[in-house]
């Protein structure tokens, strides 16, 4: 099953998003005095990435006939909304001091002008694929003590320098010349000249290197060091984890073993302490069976998409610019790795001779997409009511209904119907005694809550560092390329919260405890909690973004992202848990 769905997952995909990734040389060639493709994408403030506005929602000047670009099925899912720009940036044509055009502005527009200045609006343009930024304008703050007294101005002069290599753009820079502005402090009308500057200069640079300086940006060497030093960091955790472990096997578990294997009837002759008196539960099936099969089933999922997105950004399918491509993958991904969700969680369900499928089966599908579909669909209210691009249409909603209904359930029901067949018996080296044992009365330190702050610790401290880049690449604008570094760090991730979660295990097989199967699950996946506490940190100390659009956003997303964590990691922790507890049951004789 599982070698089928992997092939079935990475063909799928990679056939999905061959179209959108493709980057033809071919598709790029110009003549001199070619159009080339120039869009206005959007606008919004620089502090908040997500609330984005379309780019004509401001009083530009607008050609006669907008005309919109087609959109592919990922863009609407970035925010991007690109329609044709007003400038003309034919191949090889300079220009000097090019009018746009020249209007009157109402005292409305002036205000609107004036407000986005206020909120250091940025403007985000595509020239040949290429990105472009400029900011709106400036606000005079020098020697100006009172707010009330500061002076805004709107840039009306860009300056636009394009290096070209043969038949190729390569390369496209934007400045504005501060000594053009208009002054929109004044609720009055104002007459406003906007102008533009063509420059076009050779570069050996070859067209499949253009993207070259947006790759390299996040690979510099002191973004590297850190990088590796966090790796090491981690690897450093892991040894001294696994150090501890072997300790605790050598000093304590072994002899155990060794004791007990010298004594064919220990069981008659010696009193039963610690671990050792729990063979006859500690394979008892834990309460609310259905509901542990369902939360592994998602974290199975959860897992699969997080490793096919990365061997996807190993392999470079995602590049820096690709508009849409990432969103699109992870649509298309989570919907067929359906199937792995329903295969995992009613076979194991079938192991704990569970009889009820079909709860499982629906309880598996919502878990994790009802919370994620709520938690977008009052974002996408929010967003509508702002008017902001991050609002998806119409269109795209109806898509991603119909990949739910038709890809995603479908692969859940065939998922859960191989997993039903193919049965199994769950392996348990130790007999189930009839009646329950009672779990001693436990101190405060071995209580859930306490192991789950003490196991999510060290997993956490694991991927801090890698933290901050992904968030100031999501939330914000740096560019994240490093896949490499990012899959190595998620292994060492997965390997602490396994080794921490068998030693939270054993802790509490120590103490006589045989209710371990809910609390593995738990302390693997408490990374999750810490992951949202770190948003919070990275929200009110790392960030400037405000407002009830974009706060919501923030914490709407990262509450489902730490909650897909929280899953799967837990599932990470009990399977490495499950594992343990039978290869130590296992070596010793049970009646």
């Amino acid at each position: 099953m599982e070698k089928p769905v992997v092939i079935l997952i990475f063909t799928t995909v990679i056939m999905s998003l061959e179209c959108l990734v493709q980057s033809d040389a071919s598709t790029h060639r110009y003549k001199s005095g070619d159009d080339v493709p120039f869009y206005a994408n959007k606008v919004g403030p620089f502090s908040n990435p997500s609330e984005t506005y379309a780019y004509f929602d401001l009083p530009f000047c607008q050609p006669d006939n907008l005309e919109k670009k087609k959109e592919s099925f990922g863009e609407p899912l970035n925010g991007d909304r690109l329609i044709f720009a007003p400038y003309k940036l034919e191949f090889l044509a300079e220009k000097d001091a090019k009018v746009i055009c020249k209007k009157r502005l109402t005292k409305e527009e002036v205000a609107q002008f004036r407000t986005a200045v206020a909120l250091d609006y940025y403007v985000q343009m595509y020239y040949d694929d290429l990105p472009i930024w400029a900011f709106l304008g400036k606000v005079e703050k020098d020697g100006i003590d009172d707010p009330n007294e500061y002076r805004y101005h709107i840039y009306t002069f860009y300056q636009f320098e394009i290096y070209y290599h043969k038949d190729h753009v390569i390369e496209i820079l934007v400045r504005v010349d501060p000594s053009f502005t208009a002054d929109v402090t004044n609720d009055e009308e104002v007459d406003v000249e906007f102008l533009y500057t063509v420059v076009w200069k050779e570069t050996n640079i070859p067209f499949e290197k253009r993207m070259d300086k947006y790759t390299s940006s996040s690979a510099l060497p002191h973004h590297l060091e850190i990088h590796w030093f966090s790796i090491l960091n981690s690897c450093a955790t892991i040894f001294i984890l696994m150090s501890c472990m072997g300790a605790i096997y050598l000093r304590v578990l072994r002899r155990d073993i060794y004791k007990l294997a010298q004594d064919d009837e220990f069981s008659d002759n010696q009193e039963e302490t610690g671990w050792k008196s729990l063979h006859g539960d500690v394979f008892r099936y834990p309460k609310c069976k259905y509901l542990l099969s369902s939360a592994l089933g998602c974290g199975t999922q959860m897992l699969a998409v997080v490793v096919v997105i990365l061997c996807l950004g190993v392999l470079g399918v995602f590049q820096p610019y690709d508009r849409g491509v990432l969103p699109t993958a992870l649509v298309i991904i989570y919907a067929i790795t359906s199937a792995v969700a329903g295969f995992s969680a009613v076979s194991f369900y079938h192991q704990l001779e569970g009889s009820n499928s079909l709860s499982v089966l629906l309880l598996t599908g919502g878990m994790f997409s009802c919370p994620l579909l709520l938690t977008f669909f009052f974002l996408n209210t929010v967003a509508f009511n702002y008017g902001s691009t991050a609002a998806l249409p119409l269109g795209t909603i109806v898509v991603i209904l119909l990949l739910w209904v038709f890809l995603a359930l479908p692969s859940l029901v065939l998922g859960a119907i191989s997993g039903k067949r193919i049965r199994s018996e769950f392996q348990a080296p130790c007999h189930t005694t009839k009646c329950p044992r009672e779990v001693p009365p436990q101190r405060w330190y071995r209580r859930v809550i306490t192991q789950m702050a003490m196991a999510g610790l060290l997993p956490f401290g694991v991927i801090y560092i890698q933290l901050y880049y992904i968030f100031a690449s999501v939330w914000g604008y740096r560019i994240y390329t490093i896949y490499g570094i990012l899959f190595v760090v998620f292994i060492l991730l997965l390997i602490t919260t396994a080794l921490v979660s068998i030693a939270m295990t054993y802790i509490q097989l120590a103490a006589e405890d045989h209710e371990w199967w809910w609390r593995s699950f738990l302390c693997g996946g408490s990374t999750g909690l810490y992951l949202f506490g770190y948003s919070m940190y990275y929200y009110f100390s790392r960030s400037d973004m405000n407002g009830f659009m974009q706060t919501s956003f923030f914490f709407g997303y990262m509450a489902c992202v730490s909650y897909g964590v929280f899953l799967m990691l837990g599932t990470v922790g009990f399977h490495a848990c499950l594992l343990f507890v039978r290869l130590l049951y296992g070596c010793i004789k049970c009646e």
